[in-house]
């Protein structure tokens, strides 16, 4: 692929696209992949569920983590007809149905950020030792319940490593707030396999920023 493709026009550099919703993720990740799982407990309230929720879906967990975050939305064409699936409470009742995303109906946060709809792209800048690398991802879902907001993005060719991770705010019925972040991936190339302890690492040390991230206005 050439290296001036737009971020729109290129697929996503893995196979099994939302894997991170898969409650067995742990135990059977998508093969040659390493799955992680951790989750925190960021407050209580219904103030602080939707300061959180609004904060995960306008890329603040990236930035508050020392991302660089270049949002490239997609055009209408390709964000139109992205799936949302259907959402379930513990019970197993589907709590919205399945819809179809619409470019056309963008909404904002209250200090005037787009929300992340599926198919936005961006360019995300990462301090890695002395230097910035930069790696392009593409959001492939949005989860929006009434308990539970989030969203994952997968990887683009030209990230350091294939696959993808998700972040999402919940709130359980006692009030409390968390955030779990859930994730599968792998080198993306022979030089990245090369330093990949040096990329577990990297990859934990961001891990425990983003449970970090939103320790904004409290309750």
């Amino acid at each position: 692929m050439k290296r001036d493709t737009e971020l729109w026009q290129r697929a996503v550099s893995y196979a099994s696209v939302g894997a991170t919703q898969a409650v067995d993720l742990l135990r059977y990740p998508p093969p040659g992949y390493r799955p992680i799982e951790r989750r925190s407990r960021i407050g209580h309230g219904d103030a602080r569920f939707e300061w959180a929720a609004i904060a995960v879906m306008t890329w603040k967990v990236q930035r508050n983590s020392g991302f660089r975050v270049e949002v490239a939305r997609s055009p209408a064409a390709v964000t139109d007809m992205t799936y949302v699936p259907v959402a379930f409470d513990d019970t197993g009742e589907p709590v919205q149905a399945a819809s179809v995303g619409d470019a056309s109906e963008e909404t904002f946060g209250p200090d005037g950020s787009a929300l992340i709809v599926p198919g936005d792209t961006a360019n995300l800048g990462i301090p890695f030792g002395p230097f910035t690398v930069k790696a392009p991802v593409r959001v492939v879902y949005v989860v929006d319940e009434p308990k539970r907001r989030g969203f994952a993005y997968g990887t683009l060719p030209g990230h350091p490593e294939n696959g993808e991770e998700g972040w999402f705010v919940d709130q359980k019925e006692d009030g409390s707030v968390w955030m779990t972040v859930r994730a599968f991936s792998r080198p993306a190339n022979a030089a990245w396999w090369m330093v990949y302890p040096v990329l577990r690492i990297v990859q934990e040390f961001y891990t425990r920023r983003y449970l970090r991230a939103l320790a904004g206005p409290t309750d």
